[in-house]
């Protein structure tokens, strides 16, 4: 599950809590950005993709319902959950009724906010799309661990689908051959020599690109190879 790939905003004005949940958050694998208030979230709406805001609704500016219902009247659909110490039952209706898709109480448990989060990525559609990785003409299925070239099904043996999920993970980056040895053979890694690593990856090579058109591999001279 590559979680590294969702972005979630934290609006939150009080920096022990903001740390708190960008710390969770980090350690679950997401990636995570936190403001202190409304402001300039909006502009980074418009230059980024993230797929979930947590929000407080005690904030500095435009409280945290009304900065919800303006971002829904401006075209935003992005889920939303309030994390707030609001906690009578007319601040739930407003909370819901401003755009929210979940609402979360101050004191809240860090185990629980992350199965909140998780819930509502995946009833969105957000957590599904990452059991698959996507590059160019390459579609990776990682829950049926199954490679498609242009839409057509090529057979990886394990460790080449291994050897090609990390090189998919890492795009344009010099991996070393050491780092290869141990994502992908993990403890058998200390008796695979360099040229059993340049073996597997040329085989890899023939099968996903037997042509060379895309020419994904690059060797890096005294590193190891870079896919781009």
């Amino acid at each position: 599950m590559q979680n590294e790939n969702i972005e979630i905003v934290v609006i939150e004005d009080e920096e022990d809590i903001l740390e708190l949940v960008e710390y969770h958050l980090g350690k679950e694998g997401y990636s995570v950005t936190g403001f202190l208030s409304t402001e300039n979230v909006e502009r980074f709406l418009d230059e980024e993709n993230p797929s979930l805001i947590i929000t407080d609704r005690n904030l500095p500016g435009m409280e945290g319902c009304k900065f919800i219902t303006h971002l829904r009247e401006s075209g935003y659909d992005i889920p939303v959950i309030f994390l707030t110490a609001k906690d009578k039952d007319s601040d739930l209706e407003e909370g819901f009724a401003a755009g929210g898709d979940d609402y979360i109480y101050k004191p809240f448990s860090p185990r629980e906010l992350i199965l909140r989060v998780n819930a509502l990525l995946k009833r969105s559609g957000i957590l599904q799309t990452q059991e698959r990785i996507k590059y160019k003409h390459l579609s990776m299925d990682l829950v049926k661990k199954v490679l498609t070239v242009d839409g057509e099904t090529v057979t990886l043996t394990n460790l080449e689908f291994k050897l090609l999920y990390t090189f998919m993970k890492h795009i344009d980056q010099a991996l070393t051959r050491d780092f290869l040895r141990d994502e992908v053979w993990g403890a058998d890694g200390s008796e695979v020599n360099d040229n059993a690593v340049n073996v597997a990856i040329n085989r890899l090579k023939n099968k996903i690109d037997p042509n060379n058109e895309q020419n994904y591999f690059h060797p890096v001279w005294g590193v190891g190879y870079n896919f781009h």
